[in-house]
């Protein structure tokens, strides 16, 4: 007989679950650090805008994850809305809504960059783009660069910048440059095999989004998915890679590949603070680690969308 219990025990290789009304909570075995649990809360794809009360929203949303009382907070990209074809003072207010999310947040909230952080990387009424379109992240986040790695209670949590710029139809594509390559090689050469890592990036390096919706038979395009992402992972082919954390799509996903498990983390805004998507409630990820396992759960902070 298949039921839950059956379910949650058989989370192996290759298992996928996509989103729909349920599970919203699971378990699996792994590899985790002896210094104790780390619990996370990660949210993504924020959108943050002024109008159709999304900041009420997304203060309810930071009242909901501080009453998960994570150890840290890891924010997964897309924070703002269209910042990537905007000039830096139509977004301005976003930011601003944005920080205001970010920073009634308590404890650290680790930020990763998307596409739409990016500000006037190709500016939609012609302007010249930006030198840098990456400058008012860095300025809001106090970042010194989008890629990074920091430790948490015997894990170790790299931060990759997945937005590679490109002139034509498709504006950026899901890309690991080979400056960044370069410095995941030497960071990897300096962590221990056995120590577990969490690997974060806005685009994804593995979804079954695009078979599960479209047909066995289609892939992800270049500006949804990461092009070089073998290339990545092979790189942590020797290490524990315990999770890899990613957004950009929406919807919340699982995928339990080898000893690695995938989580595409469903979205704050949900279908762009127009309601679910796909089975997705506006939401975000609580997930603790333990020595010998994993518990994940995605938590509806219960906003109700009041944009058409």
């Amino acid at each position: 007989m298949i039921n839950r219990r059956t379910i949650l025990g058989g989370l192996g290789a290759g298992a996928v679950t996509l989103a729909t009304s349920w599970p919203r909570r699971l378990s699996w075995a792994a590899e985790g650090a002896k210094q104790g649990q780390l619990r996370f809360a990660f949210f993504t794809d924020v959108h943050a805008r002024t109008e159709l009360g999304t900041p009420v929203a997304m203060a309810k949303a930071a009242r909901t994850i501080n009453a998960q009382k994570p150890d840290l907070v890891i924010a997964g990209g897309d924070l703002i809305t269209d910042g990537f074809t905007s000039l830096p003072e139509q977004v301005a207010p976003r930011w601003d809504v944005y920080m205001k999310m970010h920073n009634a947040i308590g404890g650290d909230v680790h930020a990763t960059i998307g596409n739409h952080d990016l500000v006037a990387a190709n500016p939609a009424d012609g302007s010249k783009p930006s030198a840098d379109p990456r400058a008012e992240f860095r300025k809001r986040l106090k970042l010194d660069q989008t890629y990074y790695t920091f430790d948490a209670m015997g894990y170790r949590v790299f931060i990759l910048d997945s937005i590679n710029v490109i002139r034509g139809k498709l504006h950026y594509q899901g890309l690991i440059d080979l400056p960044q390559m370069e410095w995941l090689r030497e960071e990897l050469a300096k962590t221990p095999k056995d120590m577990p890592i969490v690997m974060v990036s806005h685009i994804p390096l593995l979804t079954a989004f695009y078979g599960a919706t479209r047909g066995a038979l289609e892939g992800g395009k270049p500006n949804r998915v990461m092009v070089n992402s073998r290339g990545v992972l092979d790189l942590f082919r020797d290490h524990n890679l315990l999770l890899v954390l990613q957004g950009h799509l929406h919807a919340q996903e699982i995928i339990r590949w080898r000893k690695t498990t995938f989580i595409t983390g469903g979205a704050v805004c949900a279908k762009w603070w127009r309601g679910s998507w796909y089975g997705t409630e506006e939401g975000f990820n609580v997930i603790t680690l333990k020595e010998n396992h994993v518990d994940w759960e995605y938590v509806d902070y219960g906003w109700e969308a009041q944009r058409p």
